[in-house]
């Protein structure tokens, strides 16, 4: 049994997990930081960190104690190193290669986003590559092609907003405060998804890509234009017609692309795969077309340190380690090294 002790620390969640084999969790231990940042409207950068260097140890101290192990049961420390806030990532990597070095544990670098995938061996151990991923957060929206453990290939991706971030300022200018995908969702609940007719963008010759900014602005007008025109704003309708309107383009892009390259699996993960309207909907699109469907329990959705731990798994048994020269790269790419 091969124990990854797993650090996350990209934005502002500080996480800290122990799993073995790369899919059984032994601790999964986050400290959020949302109403430090909901004070703000957004995440503080500066804060984050200064919370990360106030809280990491005793997150990772946790971690290990849930899990029932000593630093001498850990085979190699895993770390978030890009992308992310700089600030953040650097509580982290600082942290994890101080371990390494002290502890004599081999160290490996891990990809967020390639964690986020990683987040579905953790509740389905039966799942392999390959498989089409849909990578939905605050940052990334991605269609990616998971050849293997650590191969990844990008089908389609976001030409401006990721659908995360359309979600915090739609639920800004609605009035919801952050963070507000969750707020977004609970409230679409309550709504009529077919009362406002909002835009599916498509990107020209590009049939598995996003756009997401169009549909930012015909919200923003629809909600102007009312309120120039002294009408009363339904706030749920407006989140259910704009909810409906990026999930339907989500879903419906991912789907072709694993017709269209084969694939029988599709699945989900980030942040916004906890949205429950796109884990129904993409389950009932792929299952209509055939394909087998899978997505991560929600504590798996959201930054945590087991979906580092998982990917860190397969990074080491791939024979990769970090030295103590690794850096934060806030701007890292899918599959980059």
């Amino acid at each position: 049994m091969t124990r990854i002790l797993g650090i996350e620390t990209s934005c502002d969640e500080t996480a800290a997990s122990v799993v073995a084999d790369g899919r059984e969790v032994l601790s999964n231990v986050i400290y959020t930081q949302i109403p430090t940042h909901t004070l703000y409207g957004g995440v503080v950068p500066e804060i984050a960190s200064r919370e990360h260097v106030l809280k990491i140890n005793q997150v990772i101290k946790k971690a290990l104690t849930d899990a029932e192990l000593t630093w001498e049961d850990i085979d190699a420390i895993a770390v978030t190193y890009g992308p992310g806030l700089v600030g953040p990532l650097l509580i982290g990597v600082s942290t994890a290669k101080a371990l390494a070095y002290a502890k004599n544990i081999p160290l490996v670098g891990v990809n967020h986003i390639e964690g986020h995938i990683s987040a579905n061996y953790l509740s389905d151990k039966e799942l392999t590559p390959p498989y089409m991923c849909l990578v939905a957060s605050g940052g990334h929206s991605h269609i990616v092609r998971v050849d293997d453990y650590d191969r990844f290939t990008i089908i389609g991706r976001t030409h401006d907003d990721a659908a995360g971030e359309a979600f915090d300022k739609v639920a800004r200018a609605i009035g919801l405060g952050y963070p507000g995908g969750p707020k977004v969702d609970k409230l679409a609940r309550e709504g009529n998804p077919q009362a406002i007719e909002f835009p599916r963008a498509s990107v020209g010759d590009s049939p598995y890509d996003f756009s997401f900014s169009g549909i930012k602005s015909s919200v923003l007008n629809y909600l102007n234009g009312a309120e120039m025109k002294g009408l009363e704003i339904n706030k749920a309708d407006v989140a259910a017609s704009f909810q409906q309107a990026v999930i339907d383009v989500l879903a419906d892009h991912t789907i072709k692309a694993a017709l269209d390259f084969g694939l029988k699996t599709v699945s989900l993960a980030g942040g916004v795969a906890a949205n429950s309207l796109l884990r129904d909907t993409m389950k009932e699109r792929a299952e209509a077309a055939g394909l087998s469907f899978r997505c991560p329990e929600l504590i798996y959705c959201t930054d945590n340190g087991a979906m580092i731990a998982s990917a860190g798994y397969y990074e080491f048994m791939a024979g990769r380690r970090a030295d103590l020269y690794l850096n934060a790269v806030p701007n890292l790419k899918i599959g980059e090294r």
